[in-house]
């Protein structure tokens, strides 16, 4: 079955790398900028996280035990935790990069881009709120995009919304078309209570 994932990590890859190509002028993604590794959830399946493991077991000692005391530490503030959703910054980022980047998940593979869901909305990346991706051409009165900033500005292509959210890259169509099976989903963070 890893093989088959791999094969289907090469065809989003190359369907994202097409996707962020198309949308160039509006990404501000570089090295080092983390935005998208912080103050999340990270949605991860059961193969997302069997190929991540691959990742971690690569890493020399010193690393996985940086990653290790992470989520120890990150398991310990989750049972004090009072609030409804706990976020957390992602306990493979060390100094603002992935330690295991060739072994991300879905879901970090797609952030930047704007998302369109099932019924035409089209969701804006939260580091559009922090002047980064699409920002110079959203509206902070609409809070929307502005065809108007677009067109001052002078971009050749418009923003555009892809069906990119999780439940849709990893629901049966694709494990049927691949011969995969994500299996449970849950955050990062979960796979790791003993």
């Amino acid at each position: 079955m890893r093989e088959n994932y791999i094969t289907y990590l090469k065809f989003l890859e190359e369907r994202l790398n097409g996707f962020f190509d198309r949308q160039k002028e509006y990404i501000c993604c570089h090295k080092g900028c983390s935005l998208c590794c912080r103050n999340a959830e990270f949605p991860y399946s059961m193969l997302e996280m069997q190929y991540l493991a691959e990742g971690y077991f690569s890493l020399n000692d010193e690393l996985q035990n940086i990653i290790e005391t992470r989520f120890n530490t990150l398991r310990e503030n989750k049972k004090i935790f009072k609030g409804e959703k706990f976020l957390y910054d992602c306990p493979f980022l060390i100094n603002d990069a992935c330690t295991v980047y060739e072994y991300r998940g879905v879901v970090c593979r797609t952030f930047g881009l704007l998302s369109q869901g099932p019924d035409g909305t089209v969701k804006t990346p939260f580091c559009c709120f922090k002047g980064l991706n699409y920002s110079k051409v959203f509206d902070e009165n609409t809070q929307q995009l502005s065809d108007e900033k677009v067109k001052a500005i002078g971009y050749k292509e418009q923003p555009l919304g892809f069906n990119l959210s999780y439940e849709f890259l990893t629901n049966p169509d694709f494990e049927r078309g691949f011969n995969i099976i994500f299996g449970e989903k849950k955050p990062l963070l979960d796979w790791f209570y003993k």
